[in-house]
């Protein structure tokens, strides 16, 4: 199959939230698509407005192959975890062209709220 997408993605807006009032817990994914021949090693760099940049954390997503990686559950290379209640942006580098979605799933009042986004990519 054809590979379609881009090696870097931007998503600006990311938040991970830590109140959960539903029995589904409150959380982000980053959503890929890899329709190429070859595993995608994925990269992230999350950027904050008040401290530096923070990397070491990664995905892979397999040939002709989605993967929903939930931003709740990733570890580190030393297996730190994303900061909740902090606002931050994430810089996807991946080592083939893929298509990257966002999603955040808010479950922190009585209302389940839902946002998602193509992530930016000028490639």
């Amino acid at each position: 199959m054809k590979a379609y997408g881009k090696r870097v993605w931007l998503i600006p807006d990311a938040f991970l939230g830590s109140e959960s009032k539903n029995e589904l817990v409150t959380h982000e994914a980053v959503c890929v698509i890899n329709t190429g021949d070859a595993d995608a090693r994925l990269d992230f760099t999350l950027l904050f407005e008040d401290r530096d940049p923070v990397t070491g954390f990664s995905a892979v997503c397999g040939a002709g192959r989605t993967n929903h990686v939930r931003l709740d559950k990733i570890r580190g290379e030393n297996g730190e975890t994303i900061p909740y209640d902090t606002p931050y942006a994430i810089l996807v580098e991946s080592s083939e062209p893929v298509v990257v979605q966002y999603s955040r799933l808010d479950a922190s009042h009585a209302e389940l709220a839902l946002m998602t986004t193509i992530a930016w990519s000028n490639e």
